[in-house]
Parts: C-alpha cells; structure tokens; sequence
C-alpha cells in the first residue's frame, strides 16, 4: 500500500527494515508544540494572502488547536508509518477536517518545516538554560557572599599555591557562567532567523508573505537563502558547542566538590539529600550526584562531535543524513538542563568546614610569597633574589618542622639580616588573603564587593525554570 502522504509516485509500502531506519517519530514527537505554532503561522499567511480561502484556514486552524489538546492530554496517536511528527499531524488533520487539510502544506516543504520546527525547539530551549546558568549563578554568589572571608588555600597543580577566600573561588565559577551565558545568547541571536517559506530548497512560486511569518514566531526574519535555510545546522551545532563548554565547567566544578568532600581534604559536607551510601561499607558518604554531573559532560561532549560529524560531508541541499540531528541535540541539552539542576541544588546544600580549610591554607607554606613580596616592598630588593631569599627561608623552616609564620625573627634574620618584625604581619593566611587588594584580588572587601555587584545584576535579571519545562508530557 503506497504511503498516501507521499503521493502516487510510490506503488507500494516500505520494507519493515525501510520503516525502522526510516522513522523518527519516536524522538521528534517532542517538536509537536513547535509544529503546529509554525502550521498555525503559515495557515494565517497563507489566509492572509488570499492562497488558502477562510473556511478551509478556519477549519485547519480548529484542527490544529484539537489535534495540541489531544497531544497535551495524551490522548494522540502517534504512528510510526507516518515516519515523523510532521505527517502524524497532518494525518490526523485529514481525519478530523477532511480534504481541507490539503491545503495546509501548500507552498512549503517538511524540509523547510523541520528546520523551523527545530529551531524553535533549540530556541526555546536555550532560554531554558539561560534561567537555570542565572539560578547557579545566583546559588554561587549567595554561598560567596556568606564565605567572603572564610580562608581557604588555592591551588595550582592542585599543590597548595596561596592562600584565597572560599567566596574568591566560588565567584571564579560566577564568572565562568556568565560567559556561558554570553555563548548562548550569542547563539540564539544567530539562529532566530526563520526558515519557513524556504520550501524544499529553492523558495516557491506562490506570492507568500515570508516576514508576516517570521514575525507570527518570533523570529527577527526570514532567512535570505532558501538553500542555505533547509541544509545547515550550524545553529545547532552552536548551542552544542555553548553546552559543552557549559558542562566542562561544571565538571570541574564537580571535580572540586569530590575532593573537598573526601576525608583528606574535608572541606565540605553535602547532606543526604545530594549523597548516597554504600552496600557493603557502612561509613561511606559518596558525593554521586558530583559524580554524574562530571561524567555526563561526556554526553554532552560526544553530542557535538556526533552532529559535526553528520554535518561534515553534507552537498546542499537537504540529504536525510540530517535526521540524525535531534537525538543527540534533545539529549544534550536535556542533561545539561538536570546537570545544571542538580549543580544548583549541590551549592545551596554544602556547608564549609571553616576548620580544616584554615588548617590547609596555612599549611604547604602557603604564604612563601607573600615573605618575597614584603622584600621587594620594604627592602627594595629584585624579585628573583627575594624568591631566592625565600627558598632558602621554606628550605630552614622545613627543617625546623614549623610554618612561616612560626619561625623565629632571628631564625629569618639568619638568613637576611634585613627582616623586622612587620615581616609577620604578612605570614598568616588571614593577613595574605586581606593582602590581596588589587583589582580581582581575593582580599574579603573584594570579595563581598564583588558578591554585590553579582547579586544585584542577578536578582534583577535572574528566571527561575525547572527541569520539568525539558521533558516529555
């Protein structure tokens, strides 16, 4: 039996094999929304330019809305024979209106369809992500703002560096977000351009009114090449790239938080609600939802490349090459969306273990800088000899077993005859951090300063969504 939406060209039905790789309701069905708000425009233009008559636009427009009711009450039928979203609708609109439904798909082409449909989706779905990074955003400042001058070492090499403040670091991630942020938006300007009225490829000859369309959805305009607006993905692809860039920096964030939860460290403590325990070793506290949100990078990551790689060997126009392009997008951005959540959640739960971040932070000789500096400063002695003099100040307090800070004036004085007694009021890890007052320093006022600002831009600006405007009914 010939596929009665594909016309008389075919005599017969496709193989089962045909129809398995064929399909792509399984996954699209998620575009239903966006579907029919772009055959709701196009219906309207096409009324409007007197292409279609107002009785067969009425009747498809009271299908249309029916056929949304049916599908958010999870009462439609989707069919895998009718391969996508795209003909599952348009099918029911023949049942429930007649021959009118015909008229429908008049002066456009399911793949100017999709690519409207997907770009809607990837729309949506960006402005999604944009209120969830804010939501973390705002969870980060509010922690910094409440640790601002809780004392914590920094690292490099994950060696103990300097000193910072808790605050500073949680605020480097405020700042990283917010150029995550920056990507997407950036992305969604790029792709709100409007494919609809593109046709198959090469436009269409009935006198449609592309802008009048392009205005119904949102879109700031249609886009200039038909060719060029039913065969690239490079909006996607985009928001990719944003989302993995995103997830990296949460993986790191991930990472950090399980090393401070681990006894060696202890920094912080994450209550059952973000934890799980273990089967056989009763003790355990596993910082799991760290973990996966660090490993589901991974998808993310894999997502991009999968869709570069679908795109890369593409002639124009539209090859169903592109049909691979909405799992792995659908996928991407749906775990970034819980990852996200779940980061949020992991920042308002943890709470600081004051005591052993101090304890660190003074150790490892943290300060061994600060001892270099005050010799540049008050001694006017070059850089390289100071940290040459201050090597040799670690090598004596190392022998002695003690910090910098608790070595003796003539211990120093044994070394360089020109260190005084100020010299101690920079060896503590409190007075380093307070030190630090150049601009994107780590000293508290900084901090809090900074803490501030944020906060302000934040709960100005900040939607709040949830993990459920992602997911399938």
């Amino acid at each position: 039996m010939s596929n009665r939406m594909w016309g008389g060209r075919f005599s017969e039905g496709p193989d089962e094999i045909m129809e398995e790789i064929n399909a792509s309701i399984d996954f699209d069905k998620k575009l239903y929304m966006q579907d029919i708000a772009g055959s709701m425009a196009h219906i309207l233009m096409l009324e409007a330019k007197e292409i279609v008559g107002s009785e067969d636009a009425q009747k498809i427009l009271h299908g249309l809305d029916t056929i949304l009711r049916e599908i958010e009450a999870g009462k439609f039928q989707f069919s895998r024979g009718l391969e996508d979203i795209h003909m599952n609708v348009e099918a029911r609109l023949a049942e429930l209106i007649g021959p009118a439904a015909g008229r429908l798909h008049t002066a456009r082409s399911r793949n100017d369809q999709v690519a409207t449909d997907f770009r809607l989706w990837v729309r949506d779905t960006v402005d999604v992500i944009d209120g969830q990074i804010a939501e973390l955003m705002l969870a980060l400042t509010e922690k910094a703002q409440e640790h601002f001058n809780q004392v914590m070492p920094g690292y490099t090499h994950l060696q103990t560096a300097q000193p910072i403040t808790l605050g500073h670091h949680l605020l480097a991630y405020v700042e990283m977000l917010a150029r995550d942020r920056g990507r997407f938006g950036d992305a969604r300007k790029r792709l709100n351009q409007c494919p609809l009225g593109a046709a198959a490829l090469a436009g269409t000859s009935f006198p449609i009114d592309r802008y009048m369309t392009a205005k119904a959805l949102g879109f700031d305009k249609p886009m200039s090449n038909s060719l060029d607006a039913v065969s690239d993905r490079d909006f996607a692809l985009e928001t990719l790239s944003a989302a993995a860039i995103t997830a990296t920096h949460l993986s790191r964030l991930a990472e950090e938080i399980i090393i401070w939860c681990s006894s060696e460290f202890n920094f912080i403590k994450l209550s059952d609600k973000f934890t799980t325990g273990s089967s056989i070793m009763p003790q355990k506290r596993n910082p799991d939802a760290a973990e996966l949100v660090r490993a589901k990078t991974g998808r993310i990551n894999g997502a991009l490349v999968s869709l570069l790689t679908v795109m890369k060997g593409l002639p124009l126009a539209y090859s169903k090459d592109m049909q691979e392009d909405k799992e792995q997008v659908f996928d991407a951005m749906e775990t970034l969306s819980l990852s996200l959540a779940a980061m949020a959640g992991m920042i308002r739960d943890m709470e600081p273990e004051n005591r052993y971040m101090r304890r660190s932070a003074n150790a490892g000789y943290s300060t061994a800088t600060d001892l270099a500096d005050w010799l540049v400063r008050e001694v006017g002695m070059p850089f390289r000899e100071a940290h040459h003099v201050t090597g040799r100040a670690v090598a004596a307090a190392a022998e002695k077993k003690v910090s910098l800070d608790k070595m003796t004036l003539e211990d120093l004085q044994a070394i360089d005859s020109r260190f005084t007694d100020d010299i101690f009021n920079f060896l503590s890890a409190a007075n380093s951090v307070k030190s630090k007052t150049s601009y994107g320093g780590t000293s508290p006022q900084n901090v809090r300063m900074a803490a501030k600002e944020w906060l302000a831009l934040l709960n100005r600006k900040a939607t709040k969504f949830s993990q459920e405007d992602l997911e399938d009914d």
